[in-house]
């Protein structure tokens, strides 16, 4: 088996989740439950999430099988009674979701997927949608926080995939990049899966493979009419002033260059001096792409500077989100058949009850949020969650990649100014409970103390 595809994606859980469905299914549990999807606090260095993912677990959602290799691998272990094993055989997802829509911001605490299942659906999936929603959501931020960066006025392609963690990372990875405003992804797959545009350029390899860098530059531009060549393998400035060369003789034959890029050392003082060259070489319309372990905060200080890169490339620092490397995303028991549950652990207590998240806004800015219980009377703002699957049917088609990335642009203009800085404090946007909710975790709290039953 080499990879993960919708025969196998079942067995995508830990061991855990299958412990406790088997144990649920044995005692007669195996009833309509409720868990909610979200990250508990913001990473040191977010202001914002960007919600994205949701598409590819209703893939899986939909395809959910155990199949004949999966169930007979799990009797192998011999750790799973048959009366089970046949409730895999024969599962389906059936239950309903409801979800913030992919490009939209969410901050800790708020759900953004929310499952509403047999117990013994709702908790087999948990780890795929953790992994899913949580990696895309982890990406589509960062990617959001580098398109701010870049501002109105430069583009940025995604060039994480050989520094992501896996295949699939990488696939993901170029979704969830485009949904942060990426204008396109040097992975092919990604173009092909996604129709999203691929970008690329050339490596050292190349320039280095030929006798000479005018030779390398004189065969790749008149291989890819509009190219971009990559002129640091030996010394930049003269690289630019090849590219001139190059350009000239290229005219003639009613070819172009269409770019340079810059992959290493001082690249303030080098966009300045390639500009110069570019210009007085005759070539003000070949542009300047950087690249080179950039984010979001050295792409910020650039264009401070006044560095004139018309594009970057960013890679490994967006597809590792290097900074925060990961999300606190958790998927807990909010409602079980009885009643709402709440966990009281410390720095890790939970919301009780099904939600809804409700958005204000105030002179055409986010003004904050409010989490109530669903169907709580008197909520001010927009509810944020939509049903999306129900009874195992999803409620309407994909909606378009270019809808969500322009859904993202627009929920980030939203932010009043001081979160759309890079260093803005996490918790700074305010979220608060209803009073509804506020209540019934008073009450699940004081039956707790009490030792009363769980969903009294």
């Amino acid at each position: 088996m080499a990879w993960v595809d919708d025969d196998n994606a079942a067995l995508v859980t830990d061991l855990y989740e299958l412990t406790m469905a088997a144990s649920y299914h044995a005692r007669g549990l195996d009833e309509p439950a409720t868990f909610d999807l979200f990250v508990r606090r913001l990473p040191d260095r977010r202001s914002f999430l960007v919600a994205a993912g949701l598409e590819q677990a209703l893939r899986y959602l939909e395809r959910l099988r155990f199949d004949g290799d999966a169930v007979g691998y799990l009797r192998s272990l011999g750790m799973f009674p048959d009366p089970f094993l046949e409730r895999l055989r024969e599962l389906r997802f059936t239950g309903d979701v409801w979800a913030v829509p992919e490009g939209e911001l969410v901050f800790g605490q708020e759900p953004i997927l929310r499952v509403t299942a047999p117990l013994v659906e709702a908790q087999l999936v948990e780890t795929f949608l953790l992994n899913c929603v949580g990696f895309q959501t982890m990406v589509a931020s960062k990617a959001a926080r580098v398109s701010l960066a870049c501002g109105d006025g430069r583009s940025w392609v995604d060039f994480s995939a050989r520094r992501d963690h896996g295949a699939d990372a990488a696939l993901k990875a170029s979704r969830a990049a485009v949904i942060g405003g990426a204008s396109g992804t040097s992975l092919v797959l990604g173009g092909r899966a996604w129709g999203v545009p691929v970008a690329g350029t050339m490596a050292h390899s190349y320039v280095m493979r030929f006798d000479d860098e005018l030779a390398a530059f004189r065969a790749f531009a008149r291989d890819f009419d509009g190219t971009t060549l990559l002129i640091d393998t030996y010394d930049t400035e003269e690289g630019a002033r090849r590219v001139v060369q190059v350009a000239g003789e290229l005219a003639a034959e009613g070819r172009r260059v269409g770019a340079v890029r810059l992959d290493s050392g001082d690249l303030e003082f080098l966009s300045r001096s390639v500009r110069a060259i570019l210009d007085e070489g005759g070539f003000p319309d070949v542009r300047i792409f950087a690249s080179g372990d950039l984010d979001e905060w050295r792409i910020a200080e650039l264009v401070a500077a006044g560095a004139p890169v018309d594009a970057f490339g960013v890679g490994t620092q967006l597809g590792t989100s290097a900074d925060a490397p990961y999300l606190g995303v958790v998927y807990k028991l909010a409602e079980a058949a009885d009643g709402p549950r709440i966990k009281l652990s410390a720095e890790k207590a939970t919301l009780p009850g099904r939600k809804q998240v409700h958005r204000r806004r105030a002179g055409g800015e986010l003004a904050g949020d409010v989490i109530a219980l669903e169907g709580e009377a008197g909520v001010p703002g927009t509810p944020l969650l939509t049903p999306v699957v129900r009874a195992g049917r999803r409620t309407g088609p994909a909606r378009d990649l270019g809808e969500i990335r322009e859904r993202c642009r627009e929920a980030v203009a939203e932010l009043p100014v001081g979160l759309r800085r890079l260093d803005a404090a996490p918790g700074a946007y305010p979220v608060e409970l209803s009073p509804g909710l506020k209540a019934v975790q008073d009450e699940l709290r004081a039956a707790h103390r009490r030792g009363a039953p769980a969903g009294a």
